[in-house]
């Protein structure tokens, strides 16, 4: 086998080593953080997502994947993801406040019973951070799926928080990991809200 092969094989070893060992202590965490994802969606709140880089691929497939549909056609249900809209976003950067790029807009659309996600990949930038401290101002629940154990955001969990932290992954290790888990999310949300 050459060295690209090689190079193939190890990645592919390497991906089913970082699944097997995610799929083997995140389980209960995922199943509580979807309870908390339906709950906000049976009591009429909207989920509100947030990432930076390329983990915001990953918060606008979720968002896809609940306003459109995931694997069943059934009604839209209420997701944003505040990533999304890059006018917006350069708007609040170009003024110098890179750190409120979503805690501002978390203040201005969030509302009690509305839960934000957020999909870390790359450390906890302060723009997260800030996300999630408006978030509680604004009495929103939060679920971070992150790529990191014992951050920052860590200390930010409330009680009826959700936090569901890989294994100190790289950005590219987790990635492939945080989509299964946005897949596991957007499953139980739609089986305990619509069966099937």
């Amino acid at each position: 086998m050459n060295d690209m092969g090689n190079l193939i094989n190890q990645l592919f070893a390497s991906h089913m080593e970082h699944t097997a060992q995610a799929a083997s202590t995140v389980g209960p965490a995922i199943e509580q953080a979807a309870d908390a994802l339906v709950s906000a969606l049976l009591n009429d709140g909207k989920i509100v997502v947030c990432a930076n880089g390329n983990a915001n691929v990953i918060a606008q497939y979720f968002c896809t994947a609940l306003l459109n549909r995931y694997e069943q056609d059934r009604p839209a249900l209420p997701a944003i993801n505040l990533g999304a809209d890059a006018t917006t976003y350069s708007a609040i950067c170009r003024d110098n406040r890179f750190n409120d790029t979503f805690s501002r807009q978390v203040k201005a659309i969030g509302k009690p019973g509305d839960l934000l996600l957020v999909i870390v990949d790359d450390g906890h930038k302060a723009n997260l951070i800030q996300a999630i401290q408006a978030a509680h101002d604004r009495e929103m629940n939060v679920v971070v799926l992150s790529a990191r154990e014992k951050s920052d955001i860590s200390s930010l969990m409330h009680s009826e928080d959700h936090e569901i932290a890989l294994n100190d992954l790289s950005p590219t290790e987790a990635t492939p990991l945080l989509i299964l888990m946005v897949n596991a999310l957007c499953s139980l949300v739609d089986g305990k809200l619509f069966g099937g």
